[in-house]
């Protein structure tokens, strides 16, 4: 594997780098987003919205896997999934590294000057949690809640990027145009990267453990499923609470039962005694399938006046 990596083209690690070749986890980032900007305009957010938080989404999250491929240069080589990763396999220089994760990070600033002075301030605040994140393992115990809470972002930039919209606020002035709607989604969001993380971080245990790094599924132990299953029980709490406050109408609910179904599910998996090594990842791209049925749950359940959306 580590041969075939070298054979790579630049081009062809450079899309490897930024995870272009495996779209699962750009599109877990954007769920979120997603989420967000529609409930906060009652599901009929403006197309152009929609496309910068799609694109900004996907540009960010490719920022970020670059800056942590910079940081764990030396540490992926010794972790069996992630050793093939172009910078871990010197593929490609530190120099070109540096200067994709610029370029990204420029992308995102300029779809950033599209939205409104809240949302602009907030896509800054997050770009240090997004460098630190991959920092935290060496040091933090549970580094996947740094995840969780860049996760975090998405939802109050992409909020904000409706509520804040008319506002005259100054942009640090958040909480005048934010509600309790608005942290109940983002309370929702970060247990869900809690857990789906988590799962994700089970298949690297015992990697990380030679290595010393910290990781989530180490901190809980032999509970590691237990928690999962805590934070995918929060997550269907909190979202349920989160329906009753912004009067989601029947589809929102047929979703969120096939989400709490699909967590059931993936909490009772993990604590077989037997678990295949694919199990993890399924369990991670499953959640971007649940994400999406939440989504479009949230979007026609927002939609309770057909006769205003056809008119619309």
């Amino acid at each position: 594997m580590a041969h075939e990596s070298s054979q790579l083209s630049t081009w062809q690690a450079i899309i490897k780098l930024l995870r272009w070749d495996k779209p699962t986890g750009r599109l877990i980032l954007m769920i979120p987003a997603l989420w967000a900007v529609f409930l906060a305009a009652k599901g009929m957010p403006p197309a152009p919205l929609v496309t910068i938080i799609v694109l900004g989404s996907f540009v960010t999250s490719a920022a970020g896997c670059v800056v942590n491929d910079l940081w764990d240069r030396n540490i992926d080589p010794q972790v069996e999934r992630t050793r093939t990763r172009p910078l871990a396999s010197r593929a490609l220089s530190i120099k070109v590294g540096i200067i994709v994760a610029l370029l990204a990070f420029v992308c995102a600033a300029i779809l950033a000057l599209y939205l409104n002075p809240v949302s602009f301030l907030l896509s800054v605040l997050a770009v240090p949690v997004i460098i630190c994140y991959p920092l935290a393992k060496r040091f933090f115990p549970v580094p996947q809640l740094v995840l969780s809470l860049a996760w975090g972002f998405a939802v109050l930039i992409s909020w904000t990027a409706i509520s804040c919209n008319n506002s005259s606020e100054a942009p640090w002035n958040i909480l005048n145009c934010v509600g309790e709607e608005t942290w109940l989604l983002w309370g929702a969001t970060v247990l869900w990267t809690l857990g789906f993380d988590t799962v994700y971080a089970i298949a690297d245990r015992e990697d990380d453990r030679k290595i010393g790094i910290n990781s989530s599924a180490l901190f809980f132990g032999n509970y590691t499923p237990e928690a999962v299953g805590v934070f995918f029980l929060g997550t269907a709490i909190t979202m349920a609470v989160l329906a009753v406050k912004t009067q989601l109408q029947f589809t929102f609910w047929l979703a969120w039962g096939i989400a709490v179904c699909g967590w059931a599910w993936q909490y009772y998996r993990l604590r077989q005694p037997e678990i295949p090594p694919t199990l993890y990842s399924a369990i991670f791209r499953q959640n971007v399938g649940l994400g999406f049925i939440l989504l479009v749950g949230m979007i026609v359940g927002s939609l309770s006046d057909w006769s205003l959306v056809i008119s619309h």
